[in-house]
């Protein structure tokens, strides 16, 4: 048997390649499975969300084989698998998922429901992930394999492409789904908060999409200088607090049809706050120029002392798109410090006119209700009646239309 070597966290600054056991075709509870592959790694990436645990801000335990972006050729398989076959070149998709569960149906496979115990969704080599070892190392296990694993068709035409190929496994998916979350579409203007592999990966893909406009934040000016030399327009959060300023400054106003969120809870301040960490600072200030309808994609992780896994999937590509409406102060609560409301002051005045429509538009209804509007039901519940329907089961169907699909009280 070969041996195997992989990178371990041993605490807060610290990882060691160290000798590993070879992977078995076991899940991580030790139950045998014939679903899965094993592979030799050829190429495998370190992530931003790895550096998260490495620099000790999640509960990462010590002795967890790190990495979830992995390339490999398979070197022996399940008698259950299909469709792939020992000698083929693979990239695999970071999160771990079954392809079966109700989750993995809807095409929401970052929240598999039967990969991990503690709860929905599962990774390679990351905390509270349900525990499948890590591929920065030379052998790894992938379960599940027919439905997990994307084959190239051709080998050696891969690996001389091996170096951009290896982006699959994550960064390319990552910034593309959240351009595709916040919206991005032909003619859009776009902002991308970081200009990291995930955040140019967002700009690539925003471009692919058909914006109009992408532009980049960062305060990093090697990485603000790179991101202008491949087109995007560079914005430089050094230079002032208002980012709505810096904007205008590029596309003569002060909004976004759309923005990704590439950086996540490890954020600092704009302008002179550049070197304070702020973690909400980047949700609030895209929140503040991306326009009335406008949707937000969210890749960066956050996390809170009570939820942290539910955070970190988010950091795993699970793309959280916000969208201007009645709860989106309340789907994000950023915390008591983060500077501003939730909602920014620009959007007052379109909630209140909002609201005095839904008020007047409510009192229309009322009228018609108790109108007119009495005189259709009794012709529906007639019409129902010759349908086969009596008038009481009628009426109980019309009302739970009316409560928004509860059933009315006994």
């Amino acid at each position: 048997m070969p041996s195997n070597h992989g990178v371990v966290y041993l605490g807060p600054g610290k990882v060691e390649v160290q000798s590993i056991d070879y992977p078995k075709l076991a899940n991580p509870k030790g139950k045998p499975i014939e679903h899965g592959v094993i592979l030799k790694v050829v190429t495998t990436n370190i992530c931003g969300s790895d550096q998260h645990m490495v620099r000790g801000r999640t509960t990462a335990p010590k002795g967890l084989v790190l990495g979830h972006e992995i390339t490999g050729e398979i070197v022996e398989k399940g008698k259950d698998v299909e469709f792939l076959n020992v000698g083929d070149l693979v990239t695999v998709p970071f999160n771990v998922a079954c392809g079966r569960c109700r989750t993995c149906r809807e095409q929401q496979t970052g929240v598999c429901l039967n990969v991990n115990e503690g709860r929905a969704g599962g990774a390679y080599g990351y905390v509270d992930m349900g525990g499948w070892v890590g591929g920065q190392a030379e052998y790894v296990m992938v379960p599940y394999a027919d439905f997990n694993l994307i084959r190239f068709p051709d080998k050696a035409q891969a690996m001389e492409k091996i170096l951009d190929l290896t982006m699959l496994s994550d960064i390319l998916p990552t910034g593309f789904h959240g351009a595709v979350s916040a919206g991005v579409g032909v003619g859009s203007t776009v902002y991308i908060a970081g200009a990291g592999p995930v955040g140019l990966a967002a700009a690539a893909s925003a471009h692919i999409l058909g914006a109009a406009v992408v532009m980049v934040g960062d305060m990093n000016k090697e990485r603000l200088a790179h991101a202008k030399s491949v087109g995007f327009e560079p914005i430089d959060l050094t230079k002032s607090d208002k980012l709505e300023e810096l904007i205008a400054a590029v596309v003569g106003v002060p909004e976004v049809d759309a923005s990704v969120d590439a950086v996540g809870f490890e954020a600092r301040g704009h302008g002179a706050q550049h070197s304070t960490e702020a973690p909400a600072t980047v949700l609030n200030s895209l929140m503040a120029v991306t326009r009335a309808a406008g949707a937000i994609g969210i890749p960066g992780l956050y996390v809170t002392e009570r939820q942290p896994a539910h955070a970190l999937r988010s950091g795993l590509g699970q793309v959280a798109p916000l969208r201007h409406g009645a709860d989106a102060g309340a789907a994000l609560q950023p915390p008591a410090d983060a500077g501003h409301p939730p909602w920014p002051p620009a959007h007052r005045e379109g909630r209140q006119r909002h609201r005095h429509l839904a008020r007047r538009r409510a009192a229309r209804l009322s009228r018609v209700r108790h109108g007119r509007g009495a005189q259709v039901r009794h012709r529906s519940e007639r019409d129902a009646e010759e349908g086969g329907l009596t008038r009481d089961v009628w009426r109980g169907a019309s009302r739970r239309h009316r409560v928004g699909g509860r059933l009315p009280p006994a």
